[in-house]
């Protein structure tokens, strides 16, 4: 006898399993009268009834029982080798979710020394400052501006990466154009440029609480640009824009190659981390192992001697 087509068997199996010619049409993705068009065809061609058809049900009858536990078992060996195939496949996909900033000014340049490391891992980052739902986005990690001591989540697992500190920056450039600033005094009176991009949860650097830390409380916090970007801001501030109070691991490349300078040297704890995020219970990839583990090596190499005065 020839091999039935596997269009037709698997129609068998999927309405054997179901015992319902609608639910098989909807998981095969067909209507009810081509699924019961197909299982026709098989039957003719194998010259055996494998259903009772009823008024408002499907039974198999003696054939059919005889021929089910076959099909059912060749068909989950087609389905778990997909599927090992695809976790296979996914096992080196990683997916790391950071906010634009980061990404851009300190994650982005250093990123090539992972993939040197690890090029069997494909790396995809997904910049954004949503939270990251690792049950529907296909997020591995997240690397989120947090509070010092976040509070308990039974979804998210937490781990700190290095703390906050919020610096003035500016270009080389503007402190030439209006002098020296030695103290918060002299650098209130410089353009000032004002980082709102995550405002709306109290974690942006703000420039009042940094002028009343250093003692100065009448300063004109409405004047200045003001960028929903952090990336953005400190492009601004590269170009001469004015003075940014910036979160000091974004500024630091651009402080390490000269292209801004802190001109008062007075830093304020954010009382806040850049921290690794995972969901809770799910066990980490290897690639996630050796993201994580790489990540929190580049933030202990960060060195600020010569760039805080240290």
């Amino acid at each position: 006898m020839a091999m039935p087509p596997l269009s037709a068997l698997r129609a068998f199996e999927a309405a054997a399993r179901h015992l319902s010619l609608t639910q098989a049409a909807g998981e095969l993705n067909v209507t009810p009268g081509a699924l019961s068009h197909q299982i026709r065809g098989l039957e003719d061609l194998l010259g055996v009834k494998l259903f009772e058809r009823r008024v408002r049900s499907i039974a198999l009858t003696s054939a059919g029982k005889q021929l089910y536990p076959g099909l059912q078992t060749g068909f989950a060996h087609i389905r778990e080798a997909v599927a090992s195939l695809d976790t296979a496949h996914a096992a080196h996909i990683l997916v790391v979710s950071t906010s634009p900033g980061l990404t851009a000014k300190w994650l982005a340049p250093r990123l090539y020394r992972f993939g040197s490391a690890h090029p069997e891992i494909d790396v995809r980052i997904s910049s954004t400052s949503a939270n990251a739902n690792f049950a529907t986005d296909g997020i591995d990690l997240a690397v989120r501006n947090m509070p010092v001591d976040p509070a308990p989540d039974s979804a998210l697992e937490f781990e700190k990466l290095v703390d906050i500190t919020y610096i003035p920056v500016c270009s080389p450039r503007l402190l030439e154009r209006f002098g020296p600033a030695k103290d918060a005094r002299d650098l209130a009176r410089l353009p000032l440029i004002h980082d709102e991009s995550l405002a709306a949860r109290g974690a942006s650097p703000s420039w009042e609480k940094w002028f009343k830390a250093t003692g100065v409380d009448d300063v004109d916090l409405r004047r200045g640009l003001r960028f929903n970007s952090a990336d953005h801001a400190l492009d601004a501030a590269g170009e001469g824009a004015g003075v940014l109070l910036s979160h000091d691991i974004l500024a630091y490349e651009d402080l390490r190659n000269g292209r801004l300078v802190i001109p008062v040297k007075f830093g304020l704890p954010a009382g806040r981390t850049f921290s690794l995020v995972w969901a809770k219970g799910r066990k980490p990839s290897l690639a996630a192992q050796n993201f994580r583990r790489w990540i929190k090596q580049e933030a202990d190499a960060l060195d600020w001697r010569g760039i805080r005065g240290q």
